[in-house]
């Protein structure tokens, strides 16, 4: 009788591929973790317990099948985990890389319950893609049929590009348009180097293109075309732009020289990465080498500003955050890595204002956690007296993302829009109530997970097609 592959995690401990040590890395923006060998991959994966209710799976927003890859993976059947894994994932190489599993499909892993520690999942999948790609599994995408209808998509981020993989799938014409110069949002210019390479987006662009997607890029709807010969170009539309407004801290001293957005920080750095010609970091402005540097906010967007002003040479890089590290929204994973790399997280403090015409520190001040608030979390109080100043010479301000103001900017007043901005949409079809008009990702739900996004972009192309096949039946 053969022995089973699995159920290996009594007898083999969780390993993770390995880290480069925090001396080596933070001297470039190459990602940080090593690929499994294949031996060790199958010995990962063999830990799962293929246990009949799996939490890893449900607690997936794309409901992947995990067990399944797992199982594949450890019986060395490599092709067909990657396409169990691209079945309900347009970019599982992505989401490897930068899902917070540690929140999601790894943190409710049974055997981590069991004390056992939990599944290489993200590692896994991650192997699993990267092998496909290089063995060449991973074809352009070839239609069975054609067909004559045409879906405008706006915004070339992980939700518009899921959507358009699946249409492209099925034989709908599909334009994206976007406001950047290169496909993939914050997949290309928010998210640094040493968590997503980028030449990882850049493949799954080519592959879409080769697939028959047309890219309208450097487009600004509102400016360079309008919404409405969009609509009237098209047989439907899905709004996929996310959300860059970024959040401003009203504080004495806020315009001063020195104070930038963390979107603007992290595009510029992302832009010298590609080789571009980028003239605000040239000049310094949007360049750590040398200052000393305080991000302000606790979220990944932070973390991701850290990390990289440790690796542009800044002589200190300190992190302000009003909540403790148990209350901090971004991935604990990345403040540890952080913390490897230098970086200083000052917990429970609060910018009051900022000294200097050209910023010289940030005048902050100590925070207590007070009674929890409606959501349940602890509401940061101020600690009367304990104000102080920390030195800066560049503040860099992650204090999230707001929606842009679209009916205004597209001049679309029917656009219905929540009270927060997001656009309203139907939490299943995500169709807006703009006849046609599909919205999906952060700019429905606000600031949120990649991988939320991948799922609302195939959820929407999935209705958008029901639609389609409607119309034409109807018109027969």
């Amino acid at each position: 009788m053969a022995e089973n592959p699995m159920l290996k995690f009594v007898t083999v401990g969780r390993d993770m591929p390995e880290k480069r040590g925090a001396d080596e890395r933070k001297e470039d923006f190459r990602e940080i973790y090593a690929e499994y060998a294949t031996a060790k991959a199958k010995e990962q994966a063999s830990r799962c317990s293929q246990c009949g209710v799996p939490y890893c799976q449900s607690h997936c927003p794309l409901h992947n099948n995990i067990p399944d890859w797992l199982m594949l993976t450890a019986e060395g059947r490599l092709q067909e985990a990657y396409e169990i894994s691209q079945a309900t994932n347009t970019f599982p190489e992505i989401c490897g890389r930068i899902c917070p599993q540690d929140r999601l499909c790894e943190g409710n892993c049974v055997i981590e319950q069991s004390g056992h520690g939990t599944v290489t999942i993200g590692s896994v999948e991650k192997y699993i893609t990267d092998t496909a790609w290089e063995k060449g599994w991973v074809q352009p995408i070839q239609p069975h049929a054609e067909r004559p209808e045409s879906v405008g998509i706006i915004g070339a981020g992980p939700g518009g590009l899921a959507a358009a993989d699946m249409l492209r799938r099925a034989g709908v014409q599909v334009t994206v348009y976007d406001r950047y110069d290169r496909a993939g949002g914050l997949l290309t210019y928010g998210i640094p180097g040493f968590k997503l390479e980028k030449d990882v987006v850049m493949k799954r662009v080519d592959q879409l293109e080769q697939g028959g997607v047309e890219f309208v890029l450097n487009c600004n709807v509102g400016e360079d075309i309008q919404f409405s010969e969009i609509r009237a170009k098209h047989d439907s539309v899905l709004i996929a732009t996310g959300v860059y407004k970024s959040r401003d801290l009203q504080a004495p001293g806020s315009g001063a020289e020195g104070i930038v957005r963390a979107i603007d920080y992290l595009t510029a750095s992302n832009r010298k990465s590609f080789g571009d010609d980028v003239p605000e970091f040239d000049s310094g402005d949007l360049n750590a080498e040398g200052k000393r540097v305080v991000v302000i906010g606790g979220g990944d967007t932070a973390m991701d500003c850290v990390r990289t002003a440790i690796r542009q040479g800044a002589t200190s890089v300190k992190c302000l955050y009003r909540r403790d590290r148990a209350n901090m929204p971004g991935s604990q994973r990345e403040v540890a890595n952080a913390e490897e790399e230098g970086v200083e997280f000052v917990w429970l403090t609060a910018p009051k204002g900022f000294a200097g015409d050209t910023v010289t520190g940030v005048m902050a001040q100590k925070m207590r956690l007070g009674a929890p608030d409606a959501t349940g979390r602890q509401v940061p109080e101020l600690i009367e007296g304990s104000d102080y100043v920390e030195d800066a010479d560049l503040v860099i301000k992650a204090l999230g993302f707001e929606p842009e103001d679209l009916p205004t900017l597209w001049g679309e007043e029917a656009l219905s829009v929540t009270r927060w901005g997001t656009i309203k949409a139907d939490f299943r079809t995500h169709e807006t109530e703009l006849e046609g008009v599909y919205a999906v990702g952060d700019i429905v739900r606000g600031a949120s997970l990649v991988v939320w996004a991948i799922r609302d972009g195939r959820e929407a192309a999935e209705a958008i097609l029901e639609r389609l096949a409607t119309s034409a039946i109807a018109a027969e």
